[in-house]
């Protein structure tokens, strides 16, 4: 495969040369493949840029060189326009960068490795936390907070699930936070019980606020680092936007800081995080827009995940029949910020996994536009459906915005969790495209790595780049 140059920063215009108009460019690739995005002309081997503006495509463009112009020849490397990830968590990728990545963890031993490596050179008392294991590397067995105290009894620990929606923490942290054998079910949350009643350690969804509110919050400083460094991360693998999906005040202020001081290398598409006084202020403002921070979206979460069976079904999951998910966002609540949105000029992106969430999601949507309309509403990751709802979203305008890469991490049990049935409705992009749905391609990063390339990859094979698709995963994208 040819090595891919990413353009940094908007394709503004594309000209052809007239010498009347012939300007000294600062930068000219030369001997390049240059894919355009113009039917009329798709590929090109020079470009010549001034001032962040394209100032000519061709086949070559000495014409518009000078005494300071700099010259790339890129030896026949593809460039294609900069890409934008419609959605990701910058600062969960900034903080994976400042720590450890347990996605590829085989056991869980070797977590328990690295938690009591942390815990000796860190005092005791102190809070170890990390992210994204996953027990589908193991059996698909959740893990315990006993696996957990054979690591550290002296320190509360606090593991984030890959997809972000359970915690596991040991039994330290279950004391300071005052979670035992009675403490009930908070709304839209699971503490896991053993067959005994007794806590296991393993917290769903709302349920991890429970000890996750007790660790202490990052400071200013920390998060405007994390950010930079996704920021980063995000523009060395090719990416010159993302959107943001679900950020804070405080995030919104590192933001604005990084772009006065010239440090954030992509634009944010910025979701506010939730139906909460950031809302009620941008409620009360309108939308902000900008060069580089765009904050007109609020996100929303309708349900779980899948891998931690949080996902809101119709059905129970077909490996636990005590089990249906869990709705977070009740359809009045979506339904009312979707028409405060609909009426101030705000988008709502709404976390919609299983077929019950969905469902809820374009209910509310429905009520709020009332058919077709240009509010460009959006349901994030629309992973199962039952099919007579695909058309709900052709119905209404609303988008699609999905993470292939998510179908290729999950086909070693996505039909285990969903049965032969709803697998049908699952990851099925296609399904969107062939009602002429807009879809919106994104990672979902740190849940998934921010390379888009890999998310393209998937979209366009249905697989990994390591390994074939297994028969689940054949039918991800019908």
């Amino acid at each position: 495969m040819q090595p891919i140059v990413a353009l940094v920063g908007l394709i503004l215009a594309i000209t052809s040369f007239n010498p009347a108009l012939a300007q000294t460019a600062d930068l000219i690739v030369e001997n390049a493949t240059i894919y355009t995005v113009n039917g009329a002309r798709p590929k090109a081997r020079a470009l010549a840029v001034k001032d962040g503006r394209i100032l000519a495509v061709g086949g070559g463009l000495s014409e518009y060189a000078g005494p300071a112009t700099r010259r790339m020849d890129l030896r026949g490397a593809a460039v294609i326009p900069g890409l934008i990830d419609s959605h990701g968590h910058m600062r969960g990728l900034g903080a994976l960068l400042e720590s450890r990545d347990l996605r590829r963890a085989a056991t869980i031993a070797e977590i328990a490795g690295y938690v009591r490596q942390q815990a000796a050179s860190r005092p005791a008392g102190e809070w170890i936390t990390a992210r994204n294991w996953d027990q589908a590397n193991w059996g698909d067995r959740f893990p315990s907070a006993a696996d957990l105290d054979a690591a550290t009894t002296a320190h509360p620990v606090y593991l984030t699930r890959v997809d972000g929606h359970a915690g596991w923490v040991n039994t330290r942290a279950l004391e300071l936070t005052g979670i035992g054998d009675g403490t009930p079910d908070p709304p839209g949350g699971r503490i896991l019980r053993d067959p005994a009643g007794h806590a296991t350690g393993i917290l769903i969804d709302r349920a991890q606020s429970l000890v996750g509110s007790k660790i202490p919050p990052p400071s200013d400083a920390q998060i405007k680092r994390q950010l930079e460094l996704a920021a980063r991360e995000c523009a060395r693998l090719g990416l010159t936007g993302v959107h943001d999906a679900g950020v804070s005040a405080r995030e919104l202020r590192a933001y604005r800081e990084l772009i006065a001081e010239g440090r954030l290398p992509v634009r944010v598409w910025a979701m506010i995080g939730g139906d909460g006084p950031l809302w009620r202020e941008y409620l009360a403002k309108g939308p902000e827009t900008g060069g580089y921070l765009t904050v007109r979206a609020i996100k929303l979460m309708a349900d779980g995940a899948l891998g931690s069976r949080g996902a809101a079904m119709w059905q129970p999951y077909s490996d636990d029949k005590t089990n249906s998910g869990l709705l977070i966002t009740s359809r009045e609540t979506i339904e009312r910020v979707a028409r405060e949105a609909a009426a101030r000029g705000f988008q709502v992106c709404t976390h919609a996994i299983g077929d019950r969430a969905n469902r809820t999601v374009l209910d509310a949507y429905a009520a709020a536009l009332g058919g077709k309309n240009d509010k460009r509403f959006r349901v994030e990751h629309a992973q199962v459906l039952s099919l007579p709802d695909f058309k709900m979203f052709a119905a209404n305008s609303v988008i699609a915005a999905i993470q292939p890469a998510h179908a290729t991490s999950d086909m070693r049990w996505a039909e285990r969790r969903l049965g032969p049935d709803r697998i049908a409705g699952a990851y099925a992009w296609r399904r969107f495209l062939a009602l002429g749905v807009p879809v919106a391609n994104g990672s979902d990063f740190p849940v998934e790595e921010p390379n888009p390339m890999l998310g393209l990859y998937a979209a366009s094979r249905a697989r990994t780049p390591q390994a074939s698709p297994p028969a689940a995963g054949r039918r991800t994208s019908a």
